[in-house]
């Protein structure tokens, strides 16, 4: 028999393409749409919502990694490190809705000195600007 791919006599053997590259996605379409079968959050699953799906987590980790690299740029760091991502997180006013009851470990917390603690500005300071 004349070829070892699918198909009928002499039917070329085609190079597979994976979901993810039809797509033009980075993130795992297969993958997503196996996790979504046995997870069973449906009994059925449409060929398109594991492609959705990969498309949404992989616009918002390329967003979260943009303002997280722009955080460590501004710290003069070559590396994103959780606190890098937690100052990219609860800067951005969607991203702090989205992720706020989520705890980012190593993140430690945005600096910020309640208005009453500052130093009250003198009568003299003030004639001085």
């Amino acid at each position: 028999m004349a070829g070892k791919g699918k198909g009928g006599r002499g039917a070329e053997a085609k190079k597979s393409t994976s979901k993810s590259s039809k797509a033009g996605l980075q993130f795992p379409v297969a993958r997503l749409g196996r996790f979504l079968k046995v997870g069973r959050y449906a009994e059925r699953v449409g060929a398109g919502a594991p492609v959705y799906l990969a498309a949404v987590l992989e616009y918002l980790c390329a967003e979260i990694l943009e303002l997280a690299g722009n955080a460590a740029r501004d710290n003069k760091k070559s590396r994103i490190v959780p606190r890098h991502i937690q100052l990219a997180v609860r800067n951005d006013e969607e991203l702090n809705k989205l992720l706020g009851n989520v705890t980012i470990a190593s993140g430690g917390v945005l600096p910020n000195i309640h208005a009453v603690l500052l130093p009250k500005k003198t009568a003299s300071a003030a004639k001085a600007k």
